[in-house]
C-alpha cells in the first residue's frame, strides 16, 4: 500500500488501469517507460508486492495485477490571493494506492454466477387476496 502519495488520484489512476489485469513482468516493463510522475512509485510498490509474493512461495512469472485501486487520501489546502482581496482555496489531493497480485490460473469471481431469486409460484391451494378499494373521503365545510 502506497499511501499519501503527493499526487491526485485522477493522474494516478490513469496510470494503475494501464496495468489492471496484465501479468506481473508486462506491468514492470510498461512502468519503466511510461512517461508519467507516479510511473516510478507505482513500479516500486508492484516490486514490494512481487516480494512479499516470493516469501510466499509464488513466481514472478505466474502472478498477474489481479486489483489496483487508488483511493483519495489527505487534502492539503492552500490559498492564493485573488482580485478585490479575495482568497481562492487549491486543494492538494494525495493519493492512497493498493495492489494485489494473484496467480495466473486463479478463477475470477464474477457476478454472472448469482443465481436469480425464484420467483413466487402460485399454486392451487394459494386464494387471490382481494385488494381493498380507496375512497375519497368527502369534506364537510
Amino acid at each position: 500500500m502506497l499511501s499519501n502519495f503527493k499526487q491526485s488520484p485522477r493522474k494516478v489512476r490513469l496510470v494503475a488501469d494501464m496495468i489492471r489485469g496484465k501479468s506481473v513482468v508486462f506491468a514492470r516493463d510498461q512502468l519503466a517507460f511510461l512517461p508519467k510522475k507516479s510511473a516510478p512509485e507505482i513500479a516500486k510498490l508492484l516490486a514490494s508486492a512481487v516480494a512479499n509474493a516470493r516469501e510466499q512461495g509464488f513466481a514472478a512469472e505466474n502472478l498477474v495485477v489481479k486489483t489496483i485501486s487508488v483511493d483519495k487520501g489527505l487534502v492539503l489546502r492552500r490559498f492564493m490571493p485573488k482580485a478585490r482581496g479575495r482568497a481562492g482555496r487549491i486543494n492538494r489531493t494525495m493519493s492512497i494506492v493498493r495492489i494485489e497480485l494473484g496467480a495466473r490460473g486463479e478463477s475470477k469471481k464474477t457476478s454472472a454466477h448469482k443465481v436469480a431469486a425464484p420467483e413466487a409460484a402460485t399454486t392451487e391451494t394459494e386464494k387471490p387476496v382481494a385488494k381493498k378499494k380507496r375512497v375519497a373521503k368527502k369534506k364537510t365545510p
